[in-house]
């Protein structure tokens, strides 16, 4: 493998660099659009749309400059990375470069590269302070990373030491002998767990990585798209999407299947073992119970008493792909150092109306959760809580150099930005 590249400036100076050339019309605070860009807002925010129709944008994130860089997931359009920059202060792209190829999951900056990561790749290019486009070529990171069937998104973070964390998805719903099939029972021990239904961590330094070069640093979580590394403690977070279809067994009701299981938001620690798919959490028991596959009967824990508990539970099937930890100040205090979430939305709570579609927001303190989550940002679906007839679905969350936040929505190719503005909203 390639050896660590030293021709670069480190990150210190390169985040100076940046700096010195943030644009006076990206950090301007623009006037927000008068419906809010059809969003509902907690009193003093407001709302604007930066860029609309743009494709499927999956996350996204923020230059020191303000410029935003978005990963576009593709079906029958290009994918790569789009960056928008505003040169006119109303906080609307108004310059838009698209770079790179291949279906987008995540773009992140980290030691003076644009990280770009697809569902079998992660990929660098070199940056220059100021630019709206690469440096350079792309250097491969990671290759060759599993991505057939399902949850194929590889959501990506950075922690100490230059380590590059990758979530690599399940590619089913339970490890069944033959998946989504009642009465099929699970595969003990569950092959899956070898590659996928994990965090894997690699050198975000060296070239050409194939998975077996990296560890596998937690396991047993079922598809953790919402990934982020937490800046105030530099510890790893993730909300886990919950399995499905419980009520294929005859101890679980349609109602029952709609309510259970928990989306978890986690604490990932090395070695953490957080269950799937032996185990669910159980909203109602507020604990994880052993799935029906393994012999579960929506009581027995069993070999659950050794998982990983989450730190919060979410009411089901709300599809978390977004997790942001608050780090500015524009927000008031209580927002500061807190989590938000973002739902893309449920598939299947019927007959309960489906839920999600919103961003939640949960208060911090030190490491853990200091009260309850609470209803941020809603109203993207429009007037159909529905995958299909959803308007827009909220899919990754960035901070901006002032304090703002931006989310992405891969239904509509709409891009967000959210203000606190106390006397103007």
């Amino acid at each position: 493998m390639a050896k660590r590249r030293n021709d670069l400036p480190v990150w210190g100076a390169f985040m100076l660099l940046f700096w010195t050339s943030i644009s006076t019309a990206a950090l301007a605070q623009p006037a927000c659009d008068p419906d809010n860009g059809g969003l509902i807002l907690p009193k003093g925010f407001c709302a604007l749309i930066v860029a609309d129709q743009v494709g499927q944008a999956r996350h996204l994130t923020v230059a020191p400059n303000g410029d935003v860089f978005v990963a576009i997931g593709t079906t029958d359009r290009p994918g790569g990375v789009l960056g928008l920059r505003d040169t006119t202060g109303n906080g609307v792209a108004d310059i838009k470069k698209r770079f790179g190829s291949g279906s987008g999951d995540d773009v992140e900056f980290h030691g003076g590269y644009l990280y770009f990561s697809t569902h079998d790749t992660v990929i660098r290019y070199p940056w220059r302070a100021g630019n709206l486009e690469p440096a350079g070529a792309a250097e491969t990171i990671v290759q060759g990373l599993p991505a057939a069937h399902g949850h194929r998104a590889k959501s990506i973070a950075f922690g100490s030491e230059d380590k590059l964390y990758v979530n690599i998805g399940s590619p089913s719903n339970a490890c069944q002998k033959q998946d989504r099939a009642a009465g099929s029972p699970g595969k003990d021990p569950c092959d899956e767990l070898n590659t996928r239904a994990g965090i894997w961590r690699f050198d975000a330094h060296q070239s050409h990585q194939d998975q077996q070069d990296g560890a596998r640093f937690a396991t047993g979580l079922r598809n953790t798209v919402a990934l982020a590394a937490r800046p105030q403690d530099g510890e790893l977070y993730g909300v886990i999407h919950g399995r499905d279809q419980l009520n294929l067994w005859p101890h679980f009701n349609e109602t029952q299947n709609a309510e259970k299981p928990s989306e978890e938001l986690v604490r990932i620690e090395e070695n953490s073992d957080f269950g799937w798919p032996y185990c669910y959490h159980d909203p109602a028991l507020k604990q994880k119970v052993l799935a029906p596959e393994y012999g579960g009967d929506g009581k027995t824990v069993g070999r659950c008493q050794e998982k990983q508990n989450p730190l919060m539970a979410f009411p089901a099937h709300w599809a978390p792909n977004g997790l942001h930890f608050y780090s500015g100040n524009q927000f008031p205090k209580k927002y500061q150092g807190g989590a938000f979430v973002a739902f893309h939305g449920s598939w299947n709570r019927a007959p309960l109306p489906q839920g999600g579609y919103h961003l939640v927001f949960v208060p911090f303190k030190e490491k853990e959760p200091a009260g309850a989550w609470e209803v941020f940002a809603e109203g993207f679906a429009g007037q159909h809580k529905d995958p299909r007839a959803a308007a827009h679905r909220p899919v990754g969350i960035a901070e901006g150099p002032d304090g703002s936040l931006y989310v992405s929505d891969d239904q509509g190719g709409r891009i967000y930005r959210i203000l606190y503005r106390a006397c103007d909203c």
